[in-house]
């Protein structure tokens, strides 16, 4: 075999490794893209997503409202991320950003799953009290060892801190977080239907040694002769919340909130009706539009982001609670413009 065949049966046979190699063997990246939309109002699987029951009124809806997701391809060989990131539909990021060291992926999914249930249940305590229904606060769990141990139980209501009525978690976390350690708190408690007086002495909370820290977990609880079932499968995480309280408003609100509009969005809320910002804005405002969607809720903390990859043809509603989430799609729905990013 002559010189100049030998090279260039190694340069192939190189070129075949090489070619094996970059469409086999995976990187340690991830792929993020455009994730299925599903429409909150209506049904997956047969099965209405959002079912209400008990002694209150429902009424019919039209429209769409759309939850968002983000697609994540977890295995993802040499060329295929070369290929995504070249393409520009899809966002190749180091794995660890969302599966982090240490932590496996059925680990995360669990936590996943735990943030989308939390989402649906701070869901329905926001949308119960934007309709008027009374909320109370109710101790979860109490920390072995921690101040509370003896002074409160699991069940208990609190009802204020320092004579200030408290309504929801976080008002309890700013109460607690407003004081020192050492300093004695004195905490309304409702239990077995009998209200007392109960005195924590705060500790040093965990992190911050400068706050001061109650050792419980504080959960929101309204009173409302209502169920309701959110029932949406191999979904997870916290950013649906929004969309939920908005579609419970709907669905226990007379007339038609969404007007006939197909309209999507995003982002968490808290039980008090707060909205936080999320990840993946820009692939969800795609699957949105490609799904039908004319207008987009977004959290205020992501405007920035959304004005920057919103695609023609999608309108933005800045929202930072659910009241402004609410207006806004009832600006919408009348064919006017809501306040925009």
């Amino acid at each position: 075999m002559t010189r100049l065949r030998a090279t260039l049966a190694l340069g192939l046979v190189l070129a075949a490794v090489l070619g094996l190699t970059g469409a086999t063997v995976r990187v340690p990246f991830v792929a993020l893209g455009d994730g299925p939309t599903f429409d909150v109002l209506g049904a997956q699987d047969g099965r209405t997503i959002i079912d209400v029951t008990g002694a209150v009124p429902t009424f019919p809806t039209s429209g769409q409202l759309r939850m968002t997701t983000v697609a994540v391809t977890s295995q993802v060989t040499l060329f295929g991320a070369v290929a995504m990131w070249i393409s520009g539909s899809h966002e190749v990021v180091p794995r660890e950003q969302v599966y982090p060291t240490g932590q496996s992926s059925q680990q995360v999914d669990a936590e996943n799953t735990r943030q989308f249930t939390q989402s649906e249940d701070d869901a329905q305590n926001a949308a119960l009290r934007y309709l008027g229904y009374p909320s109370t606060v109710q101790v979860g769990d109490v920390t072995t060892p921690g101040p509370s141990v003896g002074l409160l139980r699991q069940g208990d209501r609190i009802a204020a801190i320092g004579g200030r009525p408290v309504t929801t978690p976080q008002d309890v976390v700013d109460a607690v977080g407003a004081s020192r350690p050492g300093a004695p708190l004195v905490l309304t408690v409702v239990r077995g239907g009998t209200t007392s007086d109960v005195t924590v002495t705060t500790a040093p909370r965990p992190g911050d040694a400068t706050k001061g820290y109650l050792g419980i977990t504080a959960a929101a609880v309204v009173d409302a002769p209502a169920t309701i079932r959110i029932g949406l499968a191999d979904v997870g995480g916290p950013s649906a919340g929004l969309i939920f309280a908005t579609a419970i408003v709907d669905k226990l609100t007379p007339g038609d909130l969404t007007g006939g509009k197909d309209i999507a969005g995003t982002g968490t809320i808290d039980a008090s009706g707060r909205v936080g910002p999320i990840g993946g804005i820009r692939f969800k405002m795609d699957a949105a539009r490609d799904d039908g969607a004319t207008a987009f809720l977004v959290p205020a903390g992501n405007c920035a982001e959304a004005v920057r990859s919103a695609p023609a043809g999608l309108t933005l509603a800045r929202v930072s609670d659910l009241r402004e989430g609410v207006a806004a799609v009832r600006s919408i729905a009348a064919g006017q413009t809501p306040p925009t990013c």
